[in-house]
């Protein structure tokens, strides 16, 4: 006799806390989102519950036509379906890569997370700065763009967030699906642009690979894609460790545009 494992939804479990909803607060939206769609729904806690702790693995399509409207992201970026990595960019037109453009600054980790040395392997849950640099071949500049993120780790695993209002550009946000290996981290990223901005709503795709640092606290490496003329855009990306909460009063700290 086998018993059944089920693989927690990590990646709705991250947009859930990106968008600073609990349990609770996520079914409330999808009932009000049903009703605005004109078809009713019966979310509830419990039901948030069993999709997060991958019980549920195919939400019957009111409900995912609900969470669609309420988080802004396909079912298949919800963790509800085979996530096929992507490493193909759009450029604005010379075959650059083009995100929102960023402003310089860091703000220090709280005192929590520099009391402790932490070693690969150890929990990466928590809130942490993004940071990336691209070339617009459209203004021929460099820029960088900044996004505070929480990660969810299950296992190797981390998926990652931006929390909602906490980018340079607004209405922008990132997600990330990492694997950890020891001090490597492999994965791909996606960022969906502001309808209002400089990319008028253009979805970034790529990959990503970063080294971890001894402690744990930063993982600096590079990211990849192709731009339009089908040439290979790259340049660096940093992950730094901010706060190893994800309370609500830290959520709502994070949920500002980095300085």
């Amino acid at each position: 006799m086998t018993t059944e494992v089920h693989v927690p939804n990590d990646a709705l479990r991250a947009v859930r806390i990106g968008l600073r909803m609990s349990q609770d607060d996520l079914a409330k939206a999808l009932r009000r989102a049903g009703v605005e769609l004109g078809e009713p729904n019966e979310a509830s806690k419990r039901l948030v519950q069993r999709w997060e702790s991958g019980i549920s693995r195919s939400p019957r399509p009111v409900y995912i036509r609900a969470l669609e409207r309420v988080t802004g992201l396909r079912a298949e970026s919800l963790g509800f379906a085979p996530q096929v990595p992507v490493a193909r960019v759009q450029g604005d037109g010379a075959g650059g890569h083009d995100m929102a453009p960023g402003t310089d600054g860091i703000t220090p980790a709280s005192a929590d997370t520099r009391a402790g040395r932490k070693t690969a392997g150890d929990n990466y849950n928590g809130i942490w700065l993004s940071r990336y640099e691209y070339y617009s071949s459209g203004r021929d500049d460099v820029y960088e763009g900044r996004h505070y993120v929480v990660l969810v780790q299950h296992g190797s695993r981390l998926t990652g967030r931006s929390l909602d209002g906490a980018s340079v550009n607004p209405d922008s946000p990132l997600s990330l699906d990492l694997t950890v290996d020891r001090s490597v981290v492999t994965g791909t990223w996606t960022e969906q642009t502001a309808t209002d901005g400089y990319y008028q709503g253009a979805c970034y795709h790529g990959a990503i690979q970063m080294l971890v640092e001894p402690t744990s606290r930063r993982m600096v490496g590079k990211w990849v894609g192709f731009g339009k003329d089908f040439d290979v855009n790259t340049g660096p990306w940093e992950l730094r460790l901010m706060d190893t909460s994800t309370s609500k009063a830290t959520l709502e700290r994070y949920s500002v545009p980095p300085e």
